[in-house]
């Protein structure tokens, strides 16, 4: 199988991201946007998701940040995995943390579109706007061109909410990135093309 990795990076007037991956990691991570409670939320992708992730990024506001983040990372996902021959496609997690207990599908069919019901009330991230947490998910799924699906079915504390969403994506793209043996190298549509 060919190494499913990628690098890119995107200089702007408002940021600047060098990211790397490789899907087929051992969940090791290298991050640093300058915001503690992001690099956290990134380093559960990595962690659960197996995936070995460096970001290094700098931007002039969070939103830019956040955004630039999100575009650079989706996309770099998408040009690892190819012509995504042989993967599961399409998988699904649920995870606890606390109080918290959040769930998500992803489908990885070509198409981005997201729905993300987290439920922040901004009560609980150190200064970081919680609507950000609903914004990188959103862009990230367009730029991936992945269908991400996810709701925070309860929970109390906006920290545990978000972290736990961010894990159950990481379980979620580490089970539909696999290769499946079964499919014999073939592309997981009846389109035959992703």
């Amino acid at each position: 199988m060919a190494a499913r990795n990628a690098s890119l990076k995107r200089e702007t007037r408002e940021t600047n991201v060098s990211i790397e991956l490789n899907i087929d990691g051992k969940g090791k991570a290298e991050i640093s946007t300058g915001i503690r409670i992001f690099d956290h939320l990134l380093e559960q992708l990595s962690r659960h998701g197996r995936f070995d992730i460096k970001i290094s990024a700098t931007g002039d506001d969070a939103h830019h940040l956040v955004e630039d983040v999100a575009i650079v990372l989706g996309q770099v996902l998408n040009q690892a995995l190819g012509e995504k021959k042989g993967i599961v496609r399409m998988a699904d997690a649920t995870v606890p943390m606390d109080d918290a207990l959040a769930t998500v599908a992803v489908d990885i069919g070509g198409r981005g579109y997201s729905i993300v019901e987290l439920d922040l009330e901004g009560n609980d991230l150190f200064g970081f706007a919680s609507d950000l947490v609903r914004h990188f998910l959103e862009t990230f799924a367009g730029a991936a061109k992945i269908n991400l699906h996810g709701i925070v079915a309860y929970g109390a504390n906006d920290h545990h909410k978000a972290e736990a969403f961010f894990k159950a994506l990481a379980r979620a793209l580490d089970k539909a990135t696999r290769v499946d043996d079964r499919l014999s190298g073939e592309i997981p549509s009846t389109k035959e093309i992703i």
